[in-house]
Formats: C-alpha cells, sequence, structure tokens
C-alpha cells in the first residue's frame, strides 16, 4: 500500500483558483461544462481528503454563497 501524499494547503487557508473551474457532473442541477468558477476566483479550503487510489489529496474549497468544489494542488494557489 502506498503511504497518502501529505497535502500542500491546509483547512481553513484562503485559495484562488489558476484557471476556470467547470462542472465535470459534479453538480447535476447545472448544466455540464458550465463554468462553476472563474480563473482567479477566490475560496477557503473548508475540507481537505484523499483519492486514495491515485494518493492525490483533495481539497474542498467554498467559493461564496455555498458553492463547494472539489479541487486539486494543481488548480489552486494561495491568497
Amino acid at each position: 500500500m502506498i503511504d497518502p501524499r501529505l497535502p500542500r494547503y491546509q483547512w481553513g487557508q484562503r485559495v484562488k483558483t489558476l484557471n476556470d473551474l467547470v462542472n465535470d457532473g459534479g453538480y447535476p442541477d447545472k448544466e455540464p461544462e458550465a463554468l462553476l468558477v472563474p480563473s482567479g476566483g477566490q475560496g477557503e479550503i473548508v475540507q481537505v481528503g484523499s483519492h486514495t487510489d491515485t494518493n492525490t489529496p483533495i481539497y474542498l474549497v467554498e467559493f461564496g454563497e455555498g458553492l463547494v468544489v472539489g479541487c486539486l494542488e494543481e488548480e489552486i494557489e494561495p491568497v
């Protein structure tokens, strides 16, 4: 078994997106490929998890009014 990779970012940290975040099917009430958060959008990490099969940290980031999006490390950076 591979040990989980340590996350680069922490819960409560402010981050911004490095590119547009679009609906990959995780939001059934929005059209596929609909823009969720534009590049440069700012939010706060509300949970840090891990995809166990790929040993990849996953960050749940809240962008404004209850919009929570799962992000990879290469999609965000600290503000």
